[in-house]
């Protein structure tokens, strides 16, 4: 007996737009987008915030408290080589970011690829938080003392794309009918 046409109807349509894999896949899409823009600009103007990590480190515009200054990095090479490692950090969580859209997209049509593109979109996030997160947030700005700085503190920035970030992982995390294989 031959198998039914699978038909679906505009309604049905629409309300697959509704469910947590396309929240998921268009979240995951954004922080690709945002983090490769920040990467491809780190790249292409790079003194613009090369400058940014230098004055960071080397704690030049922060109050100047003696029990502090020791932590200062000093050295051009070190500063530089900081900066470098924090584009390929991005690059790499681009790259991560970017497949895993493309997974998350792929899985809306066959969702048996709904853990893979979870596991890819975690990767990448979890590379996000910890850049700015731990990087930023916790090194920058508290042991580099970056909250003193009126001219070089990144904090809200980096509280932004945390927040983002989590939301991102929150989500892409919540039980869905779709990935148990349900209908939602």
């Amino acid at each position: 007996m031959p198998k039914p046409a699978n038909k679906t109807r505009p309604a049905d349509r629409i309300l697959t737009a509704g469910t947590l894999p396309v929240a998921a896949t268009l979240l995951t899409g954004t922080v690709a987008l945002y983090i490769t823009l920040v990467a491809f600009g780190n790249i292409t103007d790079f003194d613009s915030n090369q400058q940014f990590v230098r004055h960071v480190l080397a704690m030049d515009t922060t109050f100047k408290d003696d029990d502090l200054m020791w932590r200062a990095v000093e050295s051009t090479a070190l500063q530089d080589a900081a900066y470098v490692g924090i584009i390929v950090w991005e690059t790499l969580a681009a790259l991560i970011l970017l497949t895993a859209t493309v997974l998350w997209a792929g899985a809306l049509r066959r969702p048996q690829g709904l853990r893979r593109a979870r596991r890819a979109g975690t990767i990448g996030l979890l590379m996000l938080l910890a850049l700015f997160g731990v990087g930023f947030i916790g090194i920058g700005g508290e042991w580099f003392a970056m909250w003193q700085s009126e001219d070089w503190n990144g904090l809200d920035a980096a509280t932004r794309i945390v927040t983002l970030t989590g939301l991102v992982l929150v989500v892409t995390h919540l039980p869905s009918a779709a990935a148990e294989g349900g209908d939602s």
